[in-house]
């Protein structure tokens, strides 16, 4: 090509194309090219392309202008081609402004092989790269680089990138590196590589840079669950923003008001955060990340959500007193922080309580309040309190999820004034002159009272030689001294008494009375006893002094005259009576009275001694003075009188002396009086003997009976008669009504008991020979015979209780039993202690008296059961068994008989044993029984409790025939069906033994639910037109009583809604001594049947559970609850829930470590002891022993085991003989180490404990691996080969399994590998050890159910459950499953 510059224009272009090429190989273009003019400008320039595909020019790989020398120059241009794209090599030539000289190309070639001077690159490879990475392109060359060699990328669209950097890896082999720095998606395009230099130019193919964006999700996670430490979310990254492919999902959170936030990688759809703040908002966004450097993107839109609150960490502590006062009290306690209450809606409560007493001897009175306390505050101050009192106060936390309280601290505040004395209180007696005042103290001491001050003063007097008002005068007393005579006062004045209590803190109020003293009798001058003065036959004349006054005036003088029979008794003078009733002469006479008012003389008529004429037939104040008759013997009196305000009082005056024995006169005078004022009150004579003795302190006298006629006829009283003693007294009381004994002795709720167990017993009693034994019901034994066939067992039969509710212990609604209950056992007074105590001492000490007359201390003879004598021996209708009748169902209580020695001896274990359990089974085929019920094992702590008294197949005993027909054996109690024929009788009896064996000796079930169950067991069992039901335990009392109450009491609670405790062991221990031993056998009967009222009846028959199951889903409208949630409700509620001191040995500091959750105890009751000994290992793991349906303790629930508890879990399956571990739980299944406790392949060791992997098999819904354990340590205990089941279909975070159908599987199969061992334990192990293994445990046991009594008791199983473990079934989701599982059962069932 030859262009001649002068001949085109400025810019023409000459372009020549070469050949294309497409071949994977190096080509080298060869061509010279001739640039002059002679003038040395510029002819133009010269330019070589590189076309790939057809596509745009680019850049000129090669390109050179000026004016050359003039010759021509040789140029090497090195094409790479790389199939399948076309290279195309164009030569441009342009002209320039000079437009003058010569451009031209010759001698062309293209070489298939390298160029000499011009190096050949490889093959440039594409680059990918996320966006804001940098980009970096390698160009490998071969050949030789020298200094000028300019190298260059080349984008597609020509921009050049001249940026590089050299690096020789051989003499003749260099990389020139490019660099991009933070490319974006617009740097995306092809580049190459160039070298240009002098001597040629290389081009490399074209290399795409790929850009890709960094994935980010265009929705924000979802929100599944949230908790108090955790939120489950759903990530959500279906849709994208950026390119993939995923290659890692990450959850980055933040709380809201923090800067730090934590990034958790994730490789499942949901995810758990674990171990966040409580009630705290979080920030969570999803990161998604592609392959590559830089490939995450951006976080997506943030999920916004709160925690929520968790139960306060703990109680409040430190509470403590900076200010005690007598009516207030300052507290403060720690600070509160968030760590603490775990929630920012939280409320402190100060609840404190103090009993006052009651005033008038009424009750202790204790109040209780609750006060809010600020936010955030930690000081309160208590007012208004009473003073020197013990303050109970506690603190307590809570907020929506929970309330912690603390412990009861007690504080006393400071003494204060005492309050005054009540002036009720103050009780006086007067006299004439002296004052007998009782008081009673405060009703509000407000301390210890140090001192009483008593001030009294005369103020006003009827006397008119008393001056008021008198000085004031002061008395101290003892702080025990609650009383005071008050002495050498004056008669008929009236006194101001003034009583006060002091304490440390000075004397409180007042309290102010006023009391008048009695007048005296006046008095008389008469030194000697007067004489007549003259006498005739029809008068005689004495001499009157005048009486002076004491407390009030002399109104009036009577002389009183007195006829003296034959037998009558001279009187000693000063203790005559007076004559108060005025009667006249004629009065006298026409009564038959003996004495009459002669004359009434003013006072005014007497002002000094003067003599007075009796008979001198004269009237006087209208009393005629008769003439006396000489044929008579008179007694002449002279009395004077007193009157103030309507009170009287006489002083009497004996003026006639006759020869009469005065100390025999007073005796009989004194006893005379005596007996007329109790015989006038009804009170007998052996309380008056009693009275006399004490008073008299040395003898007793014999007093006639009151029905004796008192007659005038006194004689002398032998004072050393013999006493009488109590028996011979009380046989006088015979036919008196209730006695002043019996009044005091008796307290009233004891004689209501005597009145409901004997209604007619009072009215009958025995004149001459009454005992004891007339207080219990008068039923003879052929009566109680007849009840025995007549007695049918109805549900509601009776309208009312067998026996009288008492008064003072009446029938406790069922509706307020547990608010009863809980009464009783805070009550401070009057509790079960105390009413325990009140019901035992009665009985105790009434029975005791029985039994001496009895042959069994145990039995009371009137109520025994009489057996059928034998032929020949009369005396063998004993047997130690009583009738038991408190109810329409009639129960034999049944013991053990005495020996010689009156030693008790273990129920039917006698000397003669086989004597003994043929009386045995001839009482219960005499009465027709059919349900006997023993509540004792035969052998406890290493005694012999009970005789075996059945045979294992078929035995004689007498001639009665017993053969064992089946046996059914569950985990609380047995139940044993036998066969009974007799000789010479054609028809067999059925019995069935019912054996409680889950009641220890000498204590009580520590929860009622087994024996309750046991009860309604017995119940449904028991015939209608059976005999009586016998119940009998090691002595016949204690646990015996304990069942009979029960049963009792469940059906009155069932047919009258009350229950009436207290008054029904009360007639059974009328019936039979010590049926309830002990005050904890007295609780446990209450807190019995108040499970019972709270759970109800929950068992359902199979045939009638799905339309059951099914009206217990439907949600009521009003209450917008459901039947199964309220159950569920109820089963929370009676769910025992455990103290510190019950989880004791796991709370130790060196097993702390072992539980993988402080929040999931066993209780120290339940606990798996590990046996074999490992090093300095304890005893101890987080495992506990449940109960299945039939068998006790089946069932070892723990929680996963922890990386140091592995060898613990294999020691734990070896000493307990389990040949089954359920697996609950995946390995992956949370942020907990989940560590894979056995090994697979092969064989370990884990401790003294080696595991050997045998085989394993698996399908969809269950892996079973087989293992087989042994102990190194002792090889002679053999080996045990144990097969586990991982369940697979229970998802990480779901309260129940994923399918019902595969659950039951599950179950299929632990029980046939179970039902092939010989029924070995079974361990069973989730993440904490208790919902899902106590679901499963339920389900087991709800399965056995169904085949052991075709029913189910969905509410019992989990009650037993929780009962060792309180976690177990721990949500409504998973009590539901239960009723679910079994619906499922049922239906596959009827399907087959």
């Amino acid at each position: 090509m030859l262009v001649n510059s002068s001949q085109h224009a400025v810019g023409h272009r000459a372009q020549l194309l070469l050949q294309t090429l497409s071949e994977n190989d190096t080509h080298c273009v060869q061509f010279s090219y001739f640039l002059y003019s002679r003038d040395g400008h510029s002819p133009g320039a010269l330019r070589a392309y590189v076309r790939v595909n057809g596509g745009p020019l680019g850049s000129p790989a090669w390109n050179t202008s000026g004016s050359h020398a003039k010759q021509w120059h040789q140029v090497e241009l090195a094409v790479s081609t790389f199939w399948p794209n076309e290279y195309q090599v164009l030569i441009e030539a342009t002209v320039s402004r000079e437009r003058r000289g010569y451009i031209a190309i010759d001698d062309i070639m293209v070489l298939n092989y390298p160029c000499y001077k011009a190096p050949h690159f490889s093959r440039l490879g594409d680059e990918e790269v996320n966006a804001g990475q940098n980009a970096t392109f390698q160009c490998v060359a071969a050949g030789r680089a020298s200094e000028a060699e300019k190298f260059l990328l080349e984008r597609h669209n020509g921009d050049i990138l001249t940026t590089a950097s050299v690096k020789h890896l051989s003499h003749r082999r260099f990389v020139v590196s490019f660099q991009l720095d933070s490319v974006q998606r617009t740097d995306q395009d092809l580049y190459r590589c160039v070298t240009q230099s002098p001597r040629g130019s290389g081009v490399s193919n074209f290399a795409e840079l790929v850009v890709k964006v960094p994935p980010s999700p265009i929705a924000p996670p979802q929100l599944l669950r949230a908790g108090s430490t955790y939120l489950i979310i759903q990530l959500n990254t279906n849709s994208i923003l950026g390119d993939g492919p995923i290659i890692r999902k990450e959850i980055e959170y933040r709380a809201s008001q923090s800067p730090w936030s934590e990034v958790h990688g994730v490789n499942m759809v949901t995810y758990k955060l674990w171990h966040l703040d409580p009630d705290t908002e979080y920030h969570i966004s999803v990161l998604l990340t592609r392959p590559g450097e830089g490939g995450t993107g951006p976080p997506g839109p943030p999920l916004v959500s709160r925690t929520k609150c968790a139960e306060p960490m703990r109680a409040l502590r430190g509470l403590m007193a900076t200010d005690i006062q007598p009516r207030q009290l300052s507290l403060q306690w720690e600070n509160l922080a968030f760590n603490l209450t775990r929630c920012h809606t939280y409320s402190v409560s100060l609840c404190y309580r103090y009993t006052t007493a009651g005033g008038g001897g009424g009750h202790n009175t204790t109040v209780r309040e609750c006060l809010a306390v600020e936010h955030n505050a930690s000081r309160f101050t208590l007012r208004d309190l009473p003073p020197y009192h013990g303050i109970h106060v506690r603190l307590s936390l809570a907020n929506p999820e929970g309330k912690k309280e603390g412990r009861e601290v007690t504080f006393q505040t400071e003494e204060d004034i005492p309050g005054g004395i009540a002036p009720e209180s103050l009780t006086f007696t007067p006299l004439d002159d002296m004052i007998f005042l009782k008081w009673e103290e405060p009703i509000e001491p407000n301390g210890l009272i140090t001192q009483y001050e008593i001030s009294y003063q005369s103020i006003e007097s009827s006397d008119p030689g008393i001056n008021v008002p008198g000085p004031r005068r002061t008395v101290s007393k003892l702080k025990n001294e609650t009383y005071h005579m008050f002495s050498n006062l004056h008669p008929g004045t009236t006194y101001l008494i003034s009583v006060r209590a002091r304490t440390v803190k000075g004397f409180g109020q007042t309290a102010l009375t006023e009391i008048t003293t009695n007048i005296s009798a006046p008095t008389f001058d008469y030194g000697d006893m007067p004489s007549p003065l003259s006498e005739t036959e029809s008068t005689i004349t004495v001499l009157l002094r005048p009486a002076q006054g004491r407390g009030a005036p002399v109104s009036t003088y009577q002389v009183v005259i007195e006829e003296e029979t034959v037998k009558k008794v001279k009187r000693e003078l000063g203790l005559q009576e007076c004559f108060p009733l005025p009667m006249s002469h004629g009065e006298a006479q026409a009564r038959g009275t003996p004495h009459y008012y002669t004359a009434e003389l003013p006072p005014s008529s007497l002002p000094e001694a003067s003599p007075f004429t009796v008979g001198d037939n004269h009237t006087y104040n209208g009393y005629w003075n008769s003439p006396l008759d000489p044929r008579k013997s008179y007694l002449v009196y002279f009395q004077a009188m007193s009157n103030f305000r309507g009170v009287s009082d006489w002083k009497t005056i004996n003026n006639f002396l006759t020869n009469f024995t005065l100390s025999f006169f007073t005796l009989f005078l004194s006893i005379s009086t005596l007996m007329l004022v109790l015989t006038k009150h009804n009170i007998s004579f052996f309380s008056l003997s009693l009275s006399l003795s004490v008073y008299y302190n040395i003898f007793c006298i014999a007093i006639p009976p009151p029905s004796s006629s008192l007659s005038m006829n006194r004689k002398p009283v032998n004072m050393n008669k013999t006493p009488i003693t109590y028996r011979q007294e009380k046989s006088h009381m015979g036919s008196m009504e209730r006695s002043f004994t019996d009044q005091s002795t008796l307290q009233e709720d004891e004689r209501m008991a005597l009145s409901f167990m004997d209604a007619q017993t009072c009215g009958t009693r025995s004149k001459t020979n009454a005992t004891y034994s007339t207080v219990y019901t008068n039923l003879s034994v052929n009566e109680a015979s007849s009840l025995l066939g007549g007695s049918p067992r109805h549900q509601c039969g009776r309208k009312g209780s067998p026996y009288h509710t008492g008064q003072l212990h009446p029938a406790v609604r069922v509706a307020d039993l547990l608010q009863h209950i809980n009464q009783m056992k805070t009550a401070e007074g009057y509790g079960f202690k105390q009413e325990y105590e009140v019901r035992g001492r009665y009985y105790n000490t009434l029975l005791s008296h029985i039994a001496q007359d009895n042959r069994d201390s145990y039995s009371n003879d009137r109520h025994r059961v009489k057996l059928h004598p034998l032929l020949g021996d009369p005396n063998s209708d004993y047997i130690n068994a009583n009738y038991i009748d408190v109810s329409l169902i009639l129960f034999f209580c049944l013991c053990s008989t005495r020996d010689t020695n009156s030693q008790p001896l273990p129920s039917l274990y006698l000397s003669h044993p086989q004597e003994t359990l043929y009386d045995f089974w001839r009482m219960v085929w005499q009465e027709n029984c059919f349900s006997i019920v023993m509540i004792t094992k035969l052998v406890e702590v290493g005694r012999v409790k009970c005789c075996k008294y059945w045979p294992d197949d078929s035995e004689m005993y007498g001639d009665i025939k017993i053969t064992l027909l089946k046996t059914e054996t569950l985990a609380e109690y047995t139940v044993r069906t036998f066969a009974l024929e007799r000789r010479g009788y054609s028809t067999k009896h059925e019995v069935r033994q019912f054996h409680f064996t889950s009641w220890p000796e000498h204590g009580v079930p520590y929860h009622a639910t087994g024996l309750l169950a046991f009860i309604r067991r017995v119940k449904a069992s028991t015939p209608p037109d059976a005999g009586p039901v016998v119940v009998h335990c090691s002595v016949g009392a204690g646990r015996t009583g304990c069942y009979i109450v029960l049963d009792v009491m469940l059906d009155m609670a069932e047919c009258e809604g009350v229950v009436d405790i207290y008054n029904c062991v009360k007639t059974l221990c009328s019936r039979r001594i010590n049926m309830i031993q002990t005050e904890e056998q007295y609780i446990f009967i209450h807190d019995a049947i108040l499970e019972a009222c709270l759970c109800g009846e929950t068992a359902i028959l199979v045939n009638e559970f799905a339309v059951t199951y099914k009206e217990m889903l439907r949600v009521d409208s009003q209450s917008n609850s459901s039947q199964l949630r309220e159950e569920f409700q109820t089963l929370n509620s009676v769910t025992p829930h455990l103290d510190v001191e019950e989880c004791s040995i796991a709370l130790l500091p060196r097993n702390r470590e072992k539980n993988r959750s402080m929040d999931v105890l066993p209780p120290d009751r339940a606990l798996a002891f590990l046996v074999t000994t490992e090093g300095e290992s304890n005893n101890y793991i987080n495992a506990a022993l449940a109960d299945s349906f039939h068998r006790q303790a089946a069932f070892i629930v723990t929680p996963h085991p922890l990386p140091g508890t592995t060898a613990d879990f294999w020691r734990l399956v070896f000493d307990y003989g389990c040949t089954a571990v359920v697996m609950l739980n995946q390995l992956n299944q949370s942020n907990s180490p989940c560590v894979q406790y056995w090994p697979e392949p092969g064989l370990q060791q884990y401790g003294p404990m080696e595991v050997e992997f045998l085989s394993m098999s698996a399908d969809e819904d269950v892996i079973t691996r087989l293992f087989r354990v042994k102990n190194v340590t002792r090889l002679q205990e053999g080996q045990l080969v144990v097969c586990q089941f991982q369940f697979l279909r229970w998802s990480a975070y779901r309260d129940v399994p994923d399918s019902k159908k595969a659950f039951l599987n599950l179950l299929a199969q632990v029980h046939k590998w179970q039902r092939e061992c010989g029924e070995g334990r079974t361990v069973v192990h989730c993440l904490n050890g208790g919902g899902r293994s106590g679901t499963f445990c339920a389900c087991n046991i709800l399965l056995e159910m169904i085949q052991y009594q075709n029913m189910v008791d969905i509410f019992y199983a989990v009650k037993t459950l929780r009962n060792c473990k309180p976690n177990m079934v721990e949500s409504l989701d998973q009590y539901r499953f239960c009723y679910d599982l079994v619906l499922e059962y049922l239906d596959c069932f009827e399907g087959r």
